[in-house]
């Protein structure tokens, strides 16, 4: 997966935004709002690309046992975030799904009123 592909990824699902709320190296992708993906733009140029996603936390623990690339979320709460580095053990088709599980969380937890609004501008 290049930086690309995972932009147009994020962006496939319902009402995600992209957002530079920190500074100009981290691009953030929301939906309602709220954080479900970070990457830096400076670590994709570098060769050393990695993203932080949201994750239950013990499917989080799980996860961090069973691959060397993905461990505790950087600058985030380690128990709700993981980062996961790219080009190491973890599969394109892996990767999807966690950014998936990701968006769910994320998706899940917004009101019910706003999840409906998203529902239903999108059909």
């Amino acid at each position: 997966m290049n930086i690309q592909q995972l932009y147009e990824f994020c962006l496939s699902k319902k009402a995600v935004t992209e957002h530079f709320p920190f500074d100009e190296d981290t691009l953030v992708f929301k939906v309602g709002g709220k954080m479900f993906c970070l990457t830096s733009i400076k670590e994709w140029e570098n060769g050393t690309p990695s993203l932080n996603l949201k994750c239950d936390p013990e499917r989080a623990e799980e996860l961090r046992a069973q691959y060397e690339a993905i461990k505790p979320g950087y600058h985030m709460s380690k128990i709700h975030w993981n980062t996961v580095d790219f080009k190491s053990d973890v599969s394109d088709k892996m990767i999807c799904e966690l950014i998936n599980h990701s968006y769910d969380l994320v998706f899940k937890s917004l009101t019910k009123k706003l999840r409906d609004e998203i529902n239903s501008s999108t059909d």
